[in-house]
C-alpha cells in the first residue's frame, strides 16, 4: 500500500508538472501575440511599441513620449474623422502637458521653461474644448475606414504617427536640449496630425481649432530650432 501511495504521489507530481509548463507555454505564447498583433481597432495595424529603439538609452521626456504613444495606439477608432481625431489629439495634447511638466521640474534655462508654460497653458485650454467636442461627436456615423491602410485619413495619420517615432532623437545629458528636441518632434506631429483633419474633416469647430494649431505650433518649431542653432554646445 506505502508504494503504490508513493507511486501515485509521484505520477500526479509529474503530471502537475506538465501541467504547469503547458500553461507557461501557453501564457508565453499569448504574451508574444499580445505584444506583436495590432489592437483590433487601431489604425490600420499602427504599432509603436519599440518607438524608441533608435535613441541611444532614455529619459524622462522620452518615456512620457512612450507613454503617450501606447495610450494612442491602444485607443479603438470608431471610423469618424472627427471623432477619432478629437480623441487622438486629446492624448496627445496630454503628452505635451506631461513633457511641459518634465521641463519645469528639471529644466534650467529660462526660454526653454517659459515655453514650457505656455505650452501647458495653451494645450490644457485646448484639451477642454477637445473634451467637449469628442463627447458630441461620440455618436457620429462613420465616414473612413480605420482598418484600411489605403483609406486616405488612415493613411496620413498613420503617417504623422510613424514620422514622430522615427525622428526621435537620442537622449543627451541636458534636460533643457531633450526638452527641445522632443518638443519639436512632438509639434511637428500635431501639426500633421492637424493637416490630416483638415483635409478630411467635416466638423466646422474642429477644423478651426486644427488650422490654429498649425499656426500656432509652427511657429514655436521656429523657435524651438532658433534655440536649437545657439546653444549645440549642450548636445
Amino acid at each position: 500500500m506505502k508504494t503504490s501511495a508513493f507511486l501515485l504521489a509521484t505520477l500526479c507530481s509529474g503530471t502537475l508538472l506538465l501541467g504547469s509548463c503547458s500553461s507557461d507555454n501557453k501564457a508565453d505564447t499569448t504574451a508574444t501575440e499580445t505584444t506583436t498583433n495590432p489592437a483590433a481597432d487601431d489604425m490600420a495595424g499602427m504599432d509603436h511599441s519599440k518607438m524608441s529603439e533608435g535613441a541611444a538609452g532614455s529619459s524622462p521626456l522620452t518615456a512620457s513620449m512612450n507613454n503617450m504613444m501606447s495610450k494612442m495606439e491602444a485607443m479603438p477608432m470608431k471610423g469618424n474623422t472627427d471623432h477619432d481625431f478629437a480623441h487622438m489629439m486629446l492624448e496627445h495634447h496630454k503628452g505635451a502637458v506631461a513633457m511641459a511638466d518634465i521641463e519645469l521640474r528639471d529644466g534650467k534655462d529660462a526660454t526653454m521653461r517659459q515655453m514650457a508654460e505656455k505650452i501647458k497653458a495653451d494645450q490644457q485650454q485646448e484639451i477642454s474644448e477637445l473634451e467637449a467636442i469628442a463627447q458630441r461627436l461620440d455618436s457620429a456615423p462613420t465616414n473612413y475606414k480605420p482598418k484600411d491602410p489605403a483609406d486616405p485619413f488612415t493613411a496620413q495619420m498613420k503617417t504623422s504617427m510613424d514620422h514622430m517615432m522615427q525622428n526621435m532623437p537620442a537622449p543627451v545629458a541636458d534636460a533643457d536640449m531633450n526638452f527641445n528636441m522632443l518638443m519639436t518632434v512632438h509639434h511637428q506631429s500635431a501639426m500633421d496630425m492637424a493637416e490630416a483633419e483638415l483635409a478630411h474633416g467635416k466638423d466646422t469647430k474642429l477644423k478651426e481649432m486644427a488650422q490654429k494649431m498649425v499656426d500656432a505650433q509652427k511657429m514655436e518649431i521656429e523657435q524651438f530650432k532658433a534655440w536649437h542653432a545657439k546653444n549645440a554646445d549642450k548636445m
